[in-house]
């Protein structure tokens, strides 16, 4: 009996409705020529409407290769549930994506700028900073010293080097603090979507 190795991600992109299964994940076998059938096998999706994001289940997949594959034995070594997303075909216009960039630079920009002032302002920094220099200077701060200037200049190296990504430079391979936030974001979302699917199937038993 010719055993079938199977491997897919929790989610998985397509670009058309009708997919086989080398485009969900790693299909592995012994017998050359059956990996190449097993591979091409077409998934069906009835489903599957339009772009957004579908739910399925490894049991799908191994109910295809039994009736298309009779004898062969299916093992899985991937998710027990995933999730195929299809996405849109038509892409935005470069102007609208830079639009959209801009957008969220800007609102970043001020919304970071209105925290750093709020903060400032909580602790008094700027009375702070004028006892400090009054303290080793013996004079009176006007409010733009040396003490101002490399604090501005340290938080913007400090962000930069938290974030450890700047343009195209990279500070070491090691994934950033913002897109280790954004895969934990989007395995939330997947196991939520999951987790509701399951939760309606028991319902409608």
């Amino acid at each position: 009996m010719n055993t079938v190795y199977l491997k897919i991600d929790k989610n998985v992109k397509v670009v058309k409705r009708s997919f086989c299964l080398k485009e969900l994940g790693e299909v592995k076998c012994e017998d050359k020529a059956l990996e190449a059938k097993v591979k091409l096998l077409k998934i069906p999706a009835p489903g599957i409407q339009g772009p957004g994001r579908y739910i399925f289940s490894i049991m799908d997949i191994i109910d295809a290769i039994s009736k298309e594959f009779p004898g062969t034995e299916v093992n899985n070594l991937g998710e027990a549930d995933f999730i195929v997303t299809l996405e849109r075909k038509n892409t935005p216009s470069p102007l609208w994506q830079w639009g959209k960039t801009g957008f969220v630079c800007v609102l970043c920009f001020f919304g970071a700028a209105f925290s750093i002032m709020s903060f400032n302002n909580d602790i008094g920094i700027t009375q702070l900073f004028g006892q400090l220099y009054q303290e080793f200077t013996g004079e009176a701060s006007d409010g733009f010293t040396v003490l101002e200037i490399a604090y501005s200049v340290g938080v913007g190296l400090g962000i930069l080097i938290f974030f450890n990504h700047f343009a195209k430079m990279r500070g070491s391979t090691d994934p950033t603090p913002l897109e280790t936030e954004m895969r934990k974001y989007e395995d939330d979302i997947d196991k939520t979507l999951i987790e509701a699917r399951d939760r309606k199937s028991g319902s409608s038993h």
